[in-house]
């Protein structure tokens, strides 16, 4: 019986020596990130102001909310500020008020997050995808007026990654066809196109403050507009559609759940107080990057174009040259533990769109061919210096690896 016993133990231990060396090999193949993708700037004040109203009785509808859209109006230039829910409630909101419907069409890009082509059809009107420029990724304003229609009713431009689109030429085609122009600046708070500021440029503009945003509200974004009217309708369409004279329970119009509520908008206040700093701590990340990976074969540094007195770093894209498998060098990023992301995919070939309205590849050869080669590598405010050395280093050894590769099964297939 001993015997036996030893020997199962014995076995046993095999056993477990065998699984411990798996998951050594397991670890050695999925290191834990050691760098997040992203992170927001929390600090004390922000604790604070949250913790604060949740010592009071007002978790929806009150006064962080009204002060929280004063000073983002204040500081976008606005007249007005309506805090919602989401970018894309303020987006889809924005579409409201320029009365799209049925069979109407939106022009915006295909080289975005989807829900800047998502808020036309919850109204049953259509995106219409115009190419991007190739070196801002934002739509290319001399494309715009060939996909113009009787039934277009908005553009709505989006400052993809933080950098402004070409806004002078596209309020300039608005103006002569008579549309709207809705600015998608979830990307781009802060941002500044010829010394005004991107969201206050069109008939209204929307910021977003998800967690990897410049600033955060958790969840949430802000509408920003001059136009009184639209003010009042964005006012009640956030609130189930109720007009500030209603009595309770009564609604004027179809209205959505879109309020933000107290505790995001404390959260938001105290980080629009401290917004300039943020972006700072960005735009220093930034720079670092910018240094070390231009020295890097194959890689070309996010593009600033000379239009915008200022960008705001919402994320840090590089492309990779043509011959680069990307999506290899993300999965070898992904072992050593620095997590990076294509950024963005085509709107025009989601399953959803190729489905819905017959999108194939080669319809935006532009947005394709840029969108097979970005990668967007780990990027907050507080990313430190070393962070970043380590980041670009990963990424110079993984893209020394793929070429090694591919120069030995060159030399393998010469000497078949």
């Amino acid at each position: 019986m001993k015997e036996s016993t030893a020997h199962i133990g014995a076995s046993t231990g095999r056993a477990e020596a065998r699984r411990v060396t798996g998951d050594a090999a397991l670890h050695r193949q999925v290191a834990p990130f050691r760098i997040p993708m992203s992170s927001p700037d929390i600090t004390q004040a922000e604790v604070d102001a949250v913790n604060a109203v949740l010592r009071t009785p007002h978790l929806s509808i009150g006064p962080c909310v009204d002060e929280f859209e004063r000073r983002v109006a204040d500081y976008a230039g606005a007249r007005h500020a309506v805090a919602v829910s989401s970018g894309t409630a303020g987006l889809h909101l924005a579409v409201i008020a320029v009365g799209v419907t049925d069979g109407d069409e939106v022009i915006t890009t295909p080289f975005s997050f989807v829900a800047s082509a998502n808020v036309a059809l919850y109204e049953r009107a259509r995106p219409v995808f115009v190419d991007v420029d190739p070196e801002s990724l934002n739509i290319d304003a001399n494309r715009i007026e060939s996909a113009i229609t009787p039934r277009t009713k908005a553009i709505l431009p989006v400052h993809a990654f933080g950098q402004p689109a070409d806004m002078d030429a596209i309020l300039d085609i608005a103006r002569r066809h008579k549309l709207i122009v809705i600015e998608d600046a979830c990307e781009a708070i802060g941002a500044e196109y010829k010394g005004r500021k991107a969201g206050a440029l069109g008939h209204a503009g929307v910021f977003a403050f998800y967690p990897n945003k410049q600033m955060t509200t958790g969840e949430g974004g802000v509408i920003v507009t001059g136009d009184d009217n639209w003010n009042h309708l964005f006012r009640s369409l956030r609130n189930q559609g109720r007009d500030v004279f209603d009595a309770w329970l009564n609604h004027s119009r179809l209205g959505y759940n879109y309020r933000l509520d107290e505790m995001s908008a404390a959260l938001g206040l105290a980080q629009i107080n401290r917004i300039e700093a943020l972006l700072a701590k960005r735009e220093r990340v930034a720079g670092w990057y910018a240094a070390r990976l231009q020295k890097i074969e194959g890689v070309t540094v996010q593009f600033v174009a000379a239009t915008p007195t200022r960008a705001s770093w919402f994320v840090y894209v590089v492309r990779l040259a043509p011959h680069i498998q990307r999506d290899q060098i993300v999965r070898r990023l992904d072992e050593r533990g620095i997590p990076c992301r294509p950024y963005f995919q085509p709107i025009h070939l989601q399953p959803f769109y190729r489905q819905r309205f017959g999108c194939m590849p080669g319809d935006f050869p532009v947005t394709e061919r840029v969108a097979a080669s970005t990668l967007a590598v780990p990027f907050f405010g507080n990313m430190s210096e070393e962070q970043v050395n380590a980041v670009c280093d990963a990424l110079r050894e993984v893209l020394d690896e793929a070429a090694a590769g591919k120069s030995m099964n060159e030399t393998t297939d010469e000497h078949r």
